[in-house]
């Protein structure tokens, strides 16, 4: 809900320079992610230590209580400070892998973590529109309280309606330091814990400066805020809807060719960005990489999903999870540097090669 009009409320708080407000935007944007990458596996090997539902909960009340403190934020380090408190609360995702994977049988894994992908997705559909509306028609402040509500009430859905299945596990739970010891063993694991963060690096390195993008092709910026999120709205509805699809394509025919499609046409979706000058004709190139996110996500998952026992699901997932957290902060920080000497359609041509070499470095490893 936040992120189509994050810049903007950046110029609310004070910071008026075009080059300070991208610089601020790619470090806030990234300010989650630097601490939840140290913090993510910590969450997880105590998620299979304590329960993954009891994760899920800590996680959400914490993401409730940071848009709050977001609400209020009076300048641009405030900002940063609190999405930084947003990173050492999180871990929802993980855990709801988690909880997802240890409840499923792996021959339906694919299928079952595609499910739950459509689901995350279903959120950045939604998320973006409603909270380019409410900007628009209320206050950018607005927004950070209406998210801390809903989080709130998914917190309390989730305690009324979410069952874990028992621990059937005799044994004493791994911890961290074993849970990457096993992670950095298996070269499978290692290609995709590094393929994921390239992967997500490559799309989150455009996200700080999108809405400044659309911002510079529109002449009546009345409703620029609900332009972006209808746009970022799009690749999440194409995510969705792709995402179960790919699941059960990858369950049956396997995830080599697969990723290889999705990486390679995701890639050209990318650098389509970089010479297009109307904010219509981007719609079908922003359904075109959300059809190629859906199958690249669930796979990288899946996989590795295939690849944990039991007894490490939680942890190893929390791993995986930073992987995925690691590119949403290189990204980000990488398209602040990057500002200092070029323009966003040269950031687009970047991550398009970025997607490339990617899928390259997965045909090579013969995963």
């Amino acid at each position: 809900m936040v992120v189509p009009f994050l810049p903007f409320f950046i110029r609310d708080l004070g910071v008026t320079d075009a080059g300070d407000v991208e610089k601020w935007s790619g470090l806030i944007f990234a300010g989650p992610f630097i601490v939840s990458f140290f913090i993510t596996p910590v969450w997880g090997a105590l998620g299979d230590r304590w329960g993954k539902k009891a994760m899920i909960l800590r996680a959400i009340i914490g993401l409730a209580v940071s848009q709050f403190l977001c609400g209020i934020s009076q300048s641009a380090f405030e900002l940063f400070l609190y999405r930084m408190f947003q990173g050492a609360a999180s871990g929802f995702i993980p855990a709801a892998l988690a909880l997802v994977s240890s409840s499923t049988p792996k021959e339906k894994s694919g299928h079952s973590i595609g499910i739950l992908q459509t689901a995350i997705s279903a959120g950045t559909v939604v998320g973006p529109l409603l909270g380019g509306i409410i900007s628009d028609v209320t206050s950018h402040r607005a927004v950070f309280f209406i998210t801390g509500s809903l989080c709130l009430v998914s917190g309390i859905l989730v305690y009324i309606l979410v069952e874990e299945p028992p621990n059937s596990l005799s044994k004493e739970p791994p911890n961290v330091f074993q849970n990457l010891k096993f992670a950095f063993s298996d070269g499978i694991l290692i290609v995709m814990l590094i393929s994921v963060a390239i992967a997500q690096m490559s799309v989150s390195i455009t996200q700080p400066g999108f809405a400044l993008f659309i911002e510079s092709m529109l002449e009546d910026k009345t409703y620029l805020s609900t332009t972006a999120g209808m746009l970022f709205g799009v690749t999440g509805i194409a995510t969705a809807v792709s995402s179960p699809w790919w699941g059960k394509r990858n369950d049956k025919k396997g995830f080599r060719k697969n990723l290889s499609i999705a990486m390679s046409v995701g890639a050209a979706a990318l650098i389509l960005h970089s010479v297009i000058f109307s904010h219509l004709l981007l719609f079908p190139v922003r359904i075109l990489l959300g059809f190629c996110i859906g199958g690249m996500v669930p796979a990288f998952y899946s996989v590795i999903n295939r690849n944990i026992p039991d007894e490490r699901k939680g942890g190893v997932m929390g791993i995986a999870s930073s992987s995925t957290i690691l590119g949403n902060m290189l990204g980000p920080l990488l398209y602040s540097g990057m500002m200092f000497f070029t323009d966003i359609r040269y950031v687009f041509i970047f991550s398009g090669l970025l997607l490339l070499f990617n899928m390259i470095f997965i045909r090579i490893k013969k995963v």
